[in-house]
């Protein structure tokens, strides 16, 4: 089948970037010297009008750093290997790294003021309140200026330099598998796909390549990770002083702990519900035993592909059932050519969202092959665009929703998408294939991040009383059988799976914005079925609200509580169900 598929057009972000980057770096130059230039004006007293001028100059400085990142970053995705891309890129970020502690000095006053006097000032600037709250919020764990501008620049040739050290190496790893009498040495993007093949010896061999190409790599990929943990908890807790490790990210987050610990514990408790699940799939699959590696092991017929075109009106019928709205912004992500959906040699793997600055439609790339999980993918990317999109209202500084509340609506409009194809199909083993490919990724975006985020907090423990790499892979390996109970046979092989998961090694503790934005997104889906079109109003308004205030504050007009465990448990409470609709269909 002939794929016909959209590719993305940069120029309306930045024309002949190579051309004119010494006229742009001049323009950013002066912005941020007439910005440096405001700072023996600084003090309490300052007025209303002056500080409204200060808020638009950082903004200002904001939306030009941000255009030039966003397109570096994307003319490298568009083609890994473009050269002249890749040394842009770097030119940007080296920019960037000497450009970002001038503007400390901003923060820092706002972090000396009082109470009163921040309040003061803030009563002046509405749109930018969250912003500026966000400042006060990180006060106790903002070191001084001179040391701030030392972390930062000891970072790019520490910290960052490791994690580009992590992805270089990993990136160049090449694994065997054979194959119908053949072996190839692929990527492992290339390799993951045979992790859903029908058959199982071929799932098997693929998780065995991996691990034992990533477990003869431990020593190095597990000092990498050692020395990254310390050097988080280095700077988090014994410099900036926050309570623990995962502290720093619920303060970056804006998360009690409260409601982190009660997510993970909900998530622990809970594992019976995917291991239930698990036990009926071997059933469907008629499988003797069931082996980690069978767990997105496919069910009937795999064979159908989609066109773009039949994919595009899949996702926007989907959407437009719901809110005219969304599908009027997702079809302008097309329209606009801001979406990449070819395949060619070099693109980055994956999917992503880019939302550069308001006002400005966002990027959309994916690698669209005709699969089934393609279309989901489509509609999980788009959902990232317009939830920007409907925060475009919002300051450059606010309109980011936060990280727990990034994946709202795109785990939504996967939702509505299932949904709609669950409502039309008439085919038993459909059905059957659809359910299936919902708990399927319901389990690896919550109970496997969650479980992530328990390795990781016993891992930066263990590491800071010096545990050796074997006694990691251990406590991973026990997570993991903890994890799966006696419904999955989990192999010695696992235990080296930490190693390929790059978000704790650059990220740590960012995982459980994972769980906690599909449970979130069941429990928001629960409600919708239950109250109809008076629902949807509320959501948009939740989506509107981008990163203009707390997670807490944007969720409390739908009445969640993210401190309550009868919240999460709500999200389970789908699951269970979706794990008994399944159970009745079965033949």
């Amino acid at each position: 089948m002939a794929l016909v598929l959209p590719s993305w057009n940069l120029k309306d972000l930045l024309h002949k970037p190579t051309k004119y980057f010494q006229r742009i770096q001049k323009e950013l130059e002066s912005k941020i010297t007439a910005l440096e230039r405001q700072r023996d004006r600084l003090s309490s007293g300052i007025s209303s009008q002056n500080f409204q001028r200060l808020l638009k100059q950082i903004e200002g400085i904001t939306e030009s750093m941000n255009t030039l990142g966003a397109y570096a970053f994307l003319w490298v995705a568009e083609n890994t290997k473009n050269q002249v891309a890749r040394a842009f890129e770097n030119q940007v970020q080296s920019r960037f790294a000497q450009l970002s502690p001038r503007l400390l000095f901003v923060d820092l006053w706002w972090q000396s003021l009082t109470t009163k006097q921040a309040h003061r000032l803030s009563a002046y600037a509405t749109r930018h309140r969250y912003y500026l709250d966000t400042l006060t919020r990180l006060k106790g764990h903002t070191l001084r200026e001179s040391e701030e501008r030392i972390v930062t620049l000891k970072n790019t040739t520490g910290r960052q330099a490791l994690e580009a050290l992590y992805g270089v190496t990993t990136n160049s790893l090449s694994f065997p598998l054979t194959y119908q009498g053949r072996t190839k040495h692929l990527t492992r993007e290339q390799l993951m796909n045979y992790v859903r093949h029908p058959l199982t010896s071929v799932r098997r061999e693929a998780y065995q390549s991996l691990f034992n190409v990533y477990g003869a790599q431990r020593d190095i990929l597990g000092d990498m990770y050692k020395h990254l943990v310390q050097d988080w908890g280095n700077e988090g807790v014994q410099l900036r002083g926050h309570s623990s490790p995962i502290a720093v990210r619920n303060m970056a987050n804006d998360l009690p702990e409260q409601a982190v610990d009660t997510l993970l514990a909900t998530c622990r408790k809970n594992a019976s519900v995917f291991q239930e699940y698990f036990l009926l799939k071997q059933r469907l699959l008629k499988l003797k035993n069931f082996h980690r590696y069978d767990v997105y092991a496919p069910y009937g017929a795999t064979s159908h592909r989609y066109s773009f075109h039949r994919a595009e009106n899949m996702v926007m019928e989907a959407y437009q059932n719901f809110s005219p709205r969304l599908a009027d912004l997702a079809a302008r992500v097309i329209c606009e050519k801001h979406l990449d959906a070819a395949i060619r040699p070099g693109k980055m793997g994956g999917a992503f969202c880019y939302s550069v600055r308001p006002k400005h439609t966002p990027y959309v790339l994916v690698n669209f092959t005709g699969k089934a999980r393609d279309v989901s993918t489509l509609a999980h990317e788009l959902g990232h665009a317009v939830h920007a999109m409907l925060a475009e209202n919002h300051s450059v500084l606010t309109f980011h929703s936060a990280l727990p509340l990034a994946e709202t609506a795109s785990i939504f409009g996967e939702q509505l998408l299932s949904d709609s194809l669950l409502a039309q199909e008439r085919s038993h083993t459909a059905k059957i294939s659809l359910l299936l490919g919902q708990l399927d990724d319901a389990y690896a975006t919550i109970m496997r991040q969650a479980f992530f985020v328990q390795f990781e907090r016993a891992a930066h423990r263990m590491i800071s009383t010096g545990a050796t790499i074997d006694e990691l892979a251990d406590t991973y390996l026990t997570l993991l059988r903890e994890q799966f109970g006696k419904a999955v046979t989990v192999g010695e092989e696992f235990r080296w799976e930490w190693l390929t998961i790059p978000h704790i090694f650059v990220s740590p503790f960012y995982c459980y914005s994972y769980s906690f934005g599909n449970l979130l997104v069941l429990a928001l889906f629960q409600k919708y079925k239950k109250e109809g079109h008076t629902f949807i109003p509320k959501y948009l308004e939740l989506l509107a609200g981008g990163g203009s205030a707390s997670p807490q504050t944007l969720l409390a007009p739908l009445g969640v509580d993210v401190s309550s465990r009868k919240f999460w448990q709500g999200g389970f409470t789908r699951i269970q169900a979706l794990v008994h609709e399944l159970e009745q269909i079965m033949p």
